[in-house]
């Protein structure tokens, strides 16, 4: 798990003695204000319609040839290096949660020595870059062992202005944080993010921790025992947020399952160039008429060309939920229509990939959309 609030993973079921979750104080999250208009960060911003005069390709490929109440954080303005980029001094990093996330920590390993901003919802950070107030995001798409966090994939294809430029991989693990003084055997609640609470649930009863108090993240429920000074309650998070916060970690790596991985995507206002010189990622989106074997056509396109796919992800079409269909019944029968997540590895400035996405806008999709050519993460978790 990465962040707990950034990862919005479907939730788990609830420990039998999980409470009711508190409220957490707006002041854990950073205002966002904008460095030339001031821009609202609610949902009210136009939705972009899928079916836009989208190119198949859409990436530019080269031309041949302390625990006080009020905790103050740093926000030094630094430089971030980005596969090839050159002027990113003082590079802004927007994310989901609050200070000391899982999503922080993937934005630091992203872009080391970058200015972090955090956001209180996921579509902030979307608005955030989109507006200029941040440079990038960094918001988690999968995790290893909750799936795939579908609002951000609804969101990539809400704002068509912004475009995967990267991925970074994140190992979760797991602390188990208390005020300072407080022993496991003072224990009584923990609390966390429903996710991290699951993920940890066989280690917290073996340490005698009965009740679970589930939040909206990790970070926030540190935050929370720390300005709140509970004795009886520790925190499941990350160890950043015990330093962040002013807390002891009385045990690590708490998680059930040792293989917690999350992926996270890299999100700017502009494309990179794709190369071809070392390994890339392309991430598009697409919808395909109804009929017999249309998927597998449409996804023989890459078998044929040995185009390797490495997810593959289908939501239902929020534009146009539910499509009639003819099957010579005396009532018409009605079918979720879908649109379809895929991630290859190939690059844009590979002719095998745009030859391979020619051929699917051509001859079966409906609506093709390039979210992204991107260097793959071959760096350790």
């Amino acid at each position: 798990m990465a962040s707990s609030s950034a990862l919005r993973i479907p939730t788990p079921t609830h420990h039998p003695a999980a409470v009711a979750r508190p409220r957490l104080p707006r002041a854990a999250f950073v205002s966002v204000r904008a460095r030339r208009p001031a821009v609202s960060v609610s949902a009210s911003s136009p939705q972009q319609t899928p079916g836009d005069d989208d190119g198949p390709t859409g990436v530019p490929v080269p031309v041949p040839s302390s625990r006080d109440t009020a905790i103050a954080l740093p926000r030094p303005l630094t430089s971030a290096d980005l596969m090839g980029e050159t002027n990113t001094h003082g590079l802004k990093v927007a994310y989901q949660g609050c200070p000391g996330a899982y999503s922080e920590a993937a934005a630091r390993k992203a872009y080391p020595g970058c200015q972090t901003v955090p956001c209180e919802y996921f579509e902030t950070a979307f608005q955030a870059v989109e507006s200029c107030v941040a440079d990038r995001a960094v918001l988690p798409l999968e995790n290893s062992l909750g799936g795939s966090i579908h609002r951000n994939y609804d969101l990539l294809l809400r704002h068509n202005k912004l475009h995967i430029v990267g991925e970074v991989r994140l190992a979760v693990c797991h602390c188990l944080l208390a005020n300072r003084g407080v022993k496991i055997e003072n224990l009584r609640s923990a609390m966390s993010h429903p996710q991290a609470l699951a993920q940890c649930e066989q280690t917290l009863t073996m340490l005698g921790i009965e009740h679970r108090e589930a939040v909206d993240d990790t970070a926030g429920a540190a935050k929370h025992i720390a300005e709140q000074k509970l004795l009886d309650t520790g925190a499941v998070a990350s160890s950043l947020a015990a330093e962040l916060y002013g807390l002891d970690i009385l045990a690590e790596n708490i998680q059930d399952d040792t293989d917690n991985v999350t992926r996270f995507m890299m999100l700017a206002r502009e494309p990179i160039i794709a190369r071809t010189d070392k390994p890339f990622k392309t991430s598009i989106v697409f919808s395909l008429e109804e009929g017999p074997g249309q998927l597998f056509k449409a996804l023989a396109v890459f078998a044929l060309r040995k185009i390797n796919l490495t997810k593959m992800e289908s939501r239902p079409h929020k534009k146009r939920p539910l499509r009639v269909a003819d099957d010579n019944c005396s009532t018409p029968l009605k079918h979720f229509d879908y649109l379809f997540y895929v991630d290859f590895e190939a690059s844009m400035a590979d002719p095998n990939a745009q030859n391979a996405l020619n051929n699917l806008k051509q001859e079966f999709a409906t609506f093709l959309r390039v979210l992204g050519s991107y260097p793959t993460d071959v760096s350790e978790t």
